[in-house]
């Protein structure tokens, strides 16, 4: 036997060797791919005021006949805005170290990308008296609801969508929690078949609901979807700022990281978005 080894020998002779895990993909922000981003606003206090019209009726007028006069409704709502914010301390020492700078920014800007899409979903309503951050989409008032949960086919959600669309909505996508989407791809087209109903299987379903595409994100509320029309949501969004800064923390000979976004949302006819259960028996 050697009586050279790694085992036996001082950690000099056998040094450890580091690597960094790959990054988490950063994901596109919801609130980029599901609203309709009209302004950049900075400060707690300014809005963005959105006007609309709301439709008076035409009507048919004989030859000749004076016409009557209309009177659309011209509205507005306002889109207020939240900083989301991370900061880290950590040594001049450790900030130096190969790879912690760049995994650092990276990470945080992860975090505000996250906490973005869970506000942007299922944010309380802001508390009396304040504006922001504003309610989550699945929070709003007067967002349309199917109260009947898809359990063995997509019945309810094709009536929801139809309402919807009723309600003068054009659906641009849907927005489903993980195991939302396990359970629908779980469907079957018949009891005892093994074929899904969306086409799972060895080759894995295209994400589309009803031809509209899905974004699947845990940021959504469990066995719950959300039907979207990006053109009634109206978003305030500004760049994502990571800044460094070396003196913040002089005495101590440290390093702050700091991370924040604004953003802000408001939909101008809550009734041309729809929510839904899935609660479906296909796990079985």
């Amino acid at each position: 036997m050697p009586t050279l080894s790694t085992v036996k020998s001082a950690r000099a002779w056998s040094p450890d060797l580091n690597m960094f895990a790959p990054e988490d993909t950063l994901q596109n922000a919801l609130i980029l791919d599901h609203s309709t981003v009209s302004a950049n606003i900075d400060g707690d206090q300014p809005s963005l005021r959105v006007g609309y019209v709301a439709d008076d009726e035409a009507q048919f007028t004989a030859e000749g006949n004076e016409i009557p006069e209309s009177e659309p409704a011209l509205n507005e709502v306002l889109v207020y805005t939240g900083k989301i914010t991370q900061l880290v301390r950590l040594t001049n020492e450790q900030y130096r170290q190969a790879g912690t700078a760049d995994q650092l920014a990276a990470s945080t800007a992860r975090a505000i990308t996250k906490k973005a899409d869970q506000a942007f979903l299922t944010q309380s309503a802001p508390a009396a008296g304040k504006n922001a951050p504003p309610a989550g989409l699945v929070n709003i008032d007067g967002i349309t609801v199917n109260d009947e949960a898809i359990t063995a086919n997509l019945d309810p959600l094709v009536d929801l969508v139809a309402q919807l669309e009723a309600n003068g909505s054009a659906p641009t996508g849907v927005i489903l929690d993980p195991l939302a989407w396990a359970a629908l791809r779980k469907l079957k087209t018949s009891d005892g078949s093994q074929t899904t109903l969306i086409g799972a299987g060895t080759n894995d379903a295209e994400r589309l609901l009803l031809s509209l595409p899905v974004t699947v994100t845990p940021a959504m509320q469990p066995n719950s979807g959300l039907v979207v029309d990006h053109n009634a949501v109206i978003s305030a969004a500004g760049p994502v700022r990571v800044d460094t800064d070396e003196s913040v923390y002089f005495t101590s000979d440290g390093v702050a990281v700091r991370a924040t976004w604004r953003i802000g949302w408001n939909v101008v006819r809550p009734e041309r978005l729809g929510k839904f259960t899935v609660t479906a028996n296909s796990t079985e």
